[in-house]
């Protein structure tokens, strides 16, 4: 990533800083007896992935409690997985699976059904979040909240009734997500001690992925401080293995300015060091303003009071020169939106002050140039890849050719910065989020964008580096492996800039340094690598399931029962019905065959 050495051979390291990159003989002058050398072997050296928007202090607070159904190819699979962790979870825990996942990823192309969560999870409480769209509960789950038939629904939201009138388990955004996560937060959280652990957990996974800094979009049920005490004590212990910069999300609705008010008076924007530093308001700055990006319901109409309430928050913030972002999903509610900022702007410039949209998935041309007016940003993330089917249904292909039009963004010469809205939404893995980038396509495989709208694959990798720098004021810091800049790379699992489109899904971290110091290593490096931290508590699902799913080495033979998602053609047995038994239909080779099903015949 710098463009005047895009290609070296050797990097020496000091004092977390890159001192000097270039050709091995030359950066070999710098070796000393206490040196350590570590002989990459030719692999490809990239600057550490920077996610410019991620919920990591919530995220790690629950990473623990969480079952994964990231990169899950089947439903079949997802649901051996709850059942498998509902068995070992003890009551009154609950499983969890909160986002990350879509129904276009699994072969079957479907939702799991309530009757399968109950069959899969009979007594243990289930909880599954699907986008911002809807959560399915068991039965176990519903006594657990305490949804009867004489619960009414909240604004915004809808618990789906039996004739009856009894819940059945299906919960309804429309369009607000509120009903989703305040059902979510009923459920029991780990101690103190565990949410440590899980924390560190979920750094160790995005360490895994290549991940070295993050920005921390805040979020609903996130109170400052108390929320940041268990990052806030990593820290201090030099514990962080990813660097965080962290906003401050609103959390009361209709005192959002006295929210402001009071932090602004307890912490200062750049407060902190490189590892733990604030990074000022948002996403949420007023609750008034909330368009959230639901593409099975209509587009929400923002409250007519929201630009007065939203002027109140941006001025006091402008005043005290504090950095903003702003979620904005929709072209018509950004432009709202910068009407109240351009009549603050009149009154009190922004001056250089960095602030930003978060997501603008349909921003206008005539927007964006309002934005570089206005010296903002746009913080982009890959939540089309898991929801651009919907979006063609609701609006057409030719609305998804644009949706977001990230490459007039850039020629537009606006700051642009990669991420991806994790945990709830879409999954935290990066090479999901630059594939997606870089191919046009869904993570179901639908194109949603022709060649003008696909980035060449440099490009992609700067908006996740350099690019996520700037929404955090570390241009000149980070993001590029040149002299003087922090000492966050990772050693790549394969070519980014050579292996076929589909394979860049699979790529990894095999070696992560973060200031100079190695977080992770894996394979030849392992022994260069910190040693593993034990799970907490020992049901976690972590502990079986700990992180995105890694596909098989031997895709070819693997994939094949994937897509045997009906009956046998042959004997018409059900394959689905066998993978989810007590049989060993996990041994692909053995039960299945190489071919596919064992009872393969012509």
């Amino acid at each position: 990533m710098n463009r005047q050495q895009p290609v070296a051979s050797a990097a020496a390291i000091s004092d977390g800083r890159f001192v000097e990159i270039g050709d091995t003989e030359t950066v070999l002058r710098h070796k000393t007896a206490d040196s350590i050398l570590i002989d990459l072997g030719g692999r490809t050296v990239i600057p550490g992935l920077n996610d410019s928007h991620i919920h990591l202090i919530r995220g790690g607070l629950n990473y623990n409690l969480e079952l994964r159904w990231e990169g899950v190819p089947s439903l079949a699979d997802a649901l051996r997985m709850l059942r498998q962790q509902a068995e070992r979870t003890p009551h009154p825990q609950w499983v969890r699976v909160v986002g990350g996942w879509t129904e276009f990823q699994f072969a079957e192309r479907r939702m799991p059904t309530l009757e399968e969560i109950n069959a899969a999870a009979p007594d243990t409480p289930v909880f599954i979040l699907h986008l911002y769209d809807r959560a399915l509960l068991n039965a176990a789950a519903l006594r657990a909240v305490g949804y009867t038939r004489d619960t009414p629904n909240p604004p915004g939201g809808e618990i789906q009734r039996d004739g009856a009138g009894n819940p059945t388990g299906m919960l309804i955004a429309r369009p607000n997500a509120m009903i989703l996560y305040a059902t979510l937060a009923k459920g029991p959280t780990l101690p103190r001690e565990h949410q440590v652990n899980s924390t560190r957990q979920f750094m160790r996974e995005l360490n895994r992925l290549g991940v070295t800094s993050v920005i921390d979009a805040g979020g609903g049920f996130q109170n400052y401080p108390d929320d940041y005490a268990i990052v806030d004590q990593l820290a201090r212990e030099g514990q962080l293995t990813v660097r965080i910069a962290y906003n401050l999300f609103t959390q009361r609705k209709g005192a959002e300015l006295e929210d402001f008010q009071n932090w602004t008076k307890m912490v200062a924007p750049g407060q902190g060091d490189d590892y733990f530093r604030h990074n000022g308001a948002g996403e949420m700055l007023v609750f008034s303003a909330a368009d959230f990006e639901d593409f099975l319901e209509p587009r929400p109409e923002l409250a007519p009071n929201m630009e007065a309430e939203l002027e109140r928050v941006v001025r006091h913030l402008v005043e005290q020169r504090w950095p903003f972002r702003l979620h904005a999903t929709y072209d018509e509610s950004i432009s709202r939106m910068l009407d109240v900022f351009e009549k603050v702007n009149r009154d009190t410039p922004f001056n250089g002050l960095h602030w930003m949209f978060d997501h603008a998935e349909t921003i206008t041309e005539k927007n964006i140039e309002r934005v570089r007016a206005l010296g903002g940003g746009i913080a982009i993330q890959h939540r089309m890849a898991f929801q651009g089917e919907y979006f063609i249904d609701r609006y057409g292909f030719e609305a998804a050719r644009h949706t977001p039009p990230v490459a007039r963004m850039l020629e537009m010469d606006v700051p642009v910065g990669g991420g991806t809205d994790a945990t709830r939404v879409a999954s935290y893995n990066p090479w999901t989020a630059l594939y997606w980038l870089v191919s046009g396509c869904t993570v179901g495989g639908t194109r949603l964008y022709d060649a003008a709208g696909m980035l060449p694959r440099d490009t992609a990798l700067e908006l996740w580096t350099a690019g996520s720098a700037w929404f955090s004021g570390e241009q000149n810091k980070k993001g590029r492996i040149q002299a003087g800049q922090l000492a966050d790379l990772a050693v790549l699992s394969a070519d980014f800039f050579s292996i076929p489109q589909e394979d860049i899904k699979s790529l990894e971290s095999v070696l992560t340094i973060v200031g100079g110091k190695v977080v992770h290593a894996d394979g030849e490096f392992s022994s260069h690598g910190p040693a593993p931290i034990p799970v907490m508590p020992e049901w976690s699902p972590v502990r079986t399931v700990p992180g995105h799913y890694r596909p098989a080495k031997s895709s070819a033979a693997v994939m094949v029962p994937h897509a045997c998602v009906g009956a046998c053609g042959v004997h018409g047995h059900g394959h689905d019905k066998a993978r989810l038994s007590s049989v060993p239909a996990a041994n692909y080779s053995g039960f299945w065959g190489a071919l596919g099903c064992s009872c393969f015949s012509f």
